[in-house]
């Protein structure tokens, strides 16, 4: 690994708004958390899951080791997840709280209650039950953001069948590839979504998986009646989620289930071909979701918490689903778009719901940046955000001028903003300043949550000093990690616990440097062929499969390059089986290619930009050099060494978008 000069990523941090009564009161009370879990871990995370949840049959075993890095944490104690964030709420007396402000993209807001909530997943769980789904099966949620779409995840908890949320806006063909993957026996979906003053289909997507054959075992079809829309019926599978419900008692005894009872199945991209279904268990993964609500976001009873993201996504299941109904917090969940019908929607709902605490992507702060720029009347100072006390980020690292503008104009000075580091596969915050306790630097994560040992490696798994890049690891395990790849352990433990590490340090994928004299962590960016596009993690195998199989592609190669809006953006270079296109019909071929990734993958996979050439860069061994692709992807001039390549004039090619 090179070395940077870690001075130069990071100014001196800033003072610490002034909150008090913190959840962690300073950095004293920090440090001491931090020696808590190096004097002994597994104790310390044993207080934790006896404090923070409620357990049918209390654990006697804290962590089992014995077959790493498949680690079983809490193993022989039972519990609920549903019941934990549900009927624990009513026991202390918050029945009459609001549960979910809901806002509709067209502005229309439902409120309901933890009450509420608890009768409806009551119902939801035993219509599942009513139409045979039994614990240990699995239900692929595929809805949009609603209070049903959260009640049918807390449902699936209920009755111990592992739910996989797929996001709203994949195509037929990957949802397709999760039915098969997962083995789902029930798909819960709705007729249609609503997005930006647009309808878009849903039940007729899951039509078209369910009718692409394979080893699809799904045997009932539960729509969320949302638009009324006009779709297709199959009277022997498919059934109305209200009618189910209808039909149904308002109370279900929860399914206690294992510590390690699998509670969701997520897919994400990797650096191969076929998403990979992130396994995560009951007890550890709902610990660090209501640890980390507490800690990092500092919950208190009276606040209005509200996270951006979608259910489809690691940020949906732990900070909309899960984390706030175990905490018992009030929070607003959104149908739309941050953009419709105009640039201040999101501070016109802060302003309208008295949000105190606001989570969203970093990409999103950078569109309403320019929007903001362009017309007065949707910029931040033009609504009244006093509520707010807490500002996040998500997703991926933010650049420091978006950090300060989100600070300043959101924030109006007075709110922490909390640049949090984590993925789908650790289940909640790794690295994150924390409110009141952590001085704040611009575009810096900060430092490790207590519990959490990281730690920054060479190609070898050596420690290197501060101020020098390398890769991110974990040294010890915690509780709410991957468990495996559904499926694939071999995946798992190859993938995330290499041997070219050692074998047990976690491997994150990221490369990053920690701070000379501060020690804070900053992300440098992915080091496997992952990219991040609006917070979306997509691999370049998966998008280059796609392209590939479209019948006029002979060759296709994809990277990613900066982008100052979506992080980072696709850039697909691509060979023809026919004479490379120029002029109008270079356009139109990249629009049909676009189109069709769109179909296979779906939209948030489209290459924002297509190149042709009529041959890939490769060394005499038939190797693409991508290093050289992505020098053509940023613009710049190629310095390097083309020796080892074949065929270096394709280069220039590729040189000139469309």
């Amino acid at each position: 690994m090179s070395t940077i000069d870690s001075a130069s990523l990071q100014p001196a941090p800033r003072q610490i708004p002034a909150i008090e009564h913190t959840a962690i009161s300073g950095m004293d009370a920090y440090r001491a958390l931090v020696a808590e879990a190096e004097t002994d871990h597994q104790a310390f995370w044993a207080r934790l899951a006896r404090e923070h949840l409620q357990w049918r049959r209390p654990f006697t075993k804290i962590l089992d080791d014995s077959n790493a890095p498949f680690y079983k944490w809490f193993e022989d104690g039972e519990l609920n997840a549903s019941y934990n964030c549900l009927d624990r709420n009513l026991a202390k007396g918050l029945a009459d709280k609001t549960a979910i402000v809901f806002e509709a993209d067209d502005g229309t807001v439902t409120r309901i209650t933890y009450q509420a909530l608890y009768h409806r997943v009551c119902r939801l769980a035993n219509a599942l039950r009513a139409r045979g789904v039994t614990r240990g099966d699995r239900v692929v949620i595929y809805m949009p953001m609603s209070i049903e779409g959260i009640a049918a995840m807390l449902a699936c908890a209920r009755i111990g069948a592992p739910h996989s949320v797929v996001f709203g806006g994949f195509s037929a063909k990957s949802l397709h590839e999760r039915l098969v993957n997962v083995g789902a026996v029930a798909v819960m979906t709705a007729d249609e979504q609503v997005r930006g003053g647009k309808t878009l289909p849903l039940k007729a997507i899951v039509d078209e998986a369910l009718a692409m054959g394979g080893t699809v075992a799904v045997k009932t079809v539960v729509v969320y009646r949302r638009t009324g829309g006009r779709i297709p019926w199959i009277t022997q599978r498919d059934a109305w989620l209200h009618e189910l419900e209808h039909a149904q008692s308002d109370t279900c005894e929860p399914e206690w289930v294992g510590a390690e009872h699998p509670l969701f199945v997520l897919y994400t991209s990797g650096s191969t071909g076929a998403p990979k279904g992130v396994q995560h268990s009951t007890g550890g993964y709902l610990l660090w979701a209501a640890v980390t609500m507490k800690w990092t976001f500092d919950i208190k009873p009276d606040d209005v918490f509200w996270c951006t993201a979608d259910i489809g996504w690691i940020t949906g299941h732990t900070y909309i689903c899960y984390g706030p109904t175990a905490v018992g917090a009030t929070q607003v969940i959104f149908e739309g778009v941050p953009t419709y019908p105009d640039a201040g929607r999101f501070w016109q709902m802060i302003e309208r719901h008295k949000v105190s605490i606001f989570y969203t992507a970093p990409t999103a702060i950078r569109s309403l940046i320019k929007a903001a720029d362009a017309n007065e009347a949707v910029h931040p100072r033009s609504f009244d955000l006093s509520s707010l006390r807490i500002l996040g980020t998500v997703g991926e690292p933010i650049n420091p001028s978006a950090w300060t503008w989100y600070a300043q104009h959101v924030g109006g000075g007075r709110c922490p903003v909390l640049d949090t580091f984590w993925q789908t596969e650790t289940g909640g915050h790794m690295i994150s300043p924390l409110p009141g306790v952590t001085p704040l630097v611009p575009g810096s994560c900060t430092l490790p949550m207590p519990g959490i040992d990281a730690a920054i490696v060479d190609e070898t798994g050596h420690e290197v000093p501060n101020g020098h890049g390398g890769v991110l690891v974990i040294r010890k395990p915690w509780p709410s990690m991957i468990r495996t790849i559904w499926g694939n352990p071999e995946r798992f433990r190859h993938g995330y616990y290499p041997d070219d590490l050692g074998g047990k340090l976690y491997l994150a994928g990221d490369g990053a440097i920690r701070d000379r004299d501060t020690g804070y962590f900053t992300i440098t960016g992915r080091i496997d062929d992952v990219l991040n596009v609006s917070g979306h993690r997509l691999g370049t195998m998966e998008i280059e499969s796609a392209l590939s199989a479209h019948p006029s592609v002979a060759e296709a190669a994809v990277v990613g390059r900066p982008d100052e809006t979506c992080g980072e953006a696709i850039v697909a270079f691509v060979v023809l089986k026919t004479a490379r296109p120029s002029g109008p019909d270079a356009k139109r071929v990249a629009d049909e290619l676009r189109a069709w990734v769109g179909k296979e993958i779906g939209p948030i996979a489209k290459p924002k930009d297509i190149r042709f050439g009529d041959a890939m860069p490769k060394t005499r061994s038939g190797k693409v050099v991508r290093r050289l692709l992505r020098s053509v992807a940023k613009g710049e001039a190629i310095t390097q060494d083309t020796s080892s390549v074949e065929n270096p004039t394709v280069i220039s090619q590729f040189a000139h978008g469309l």
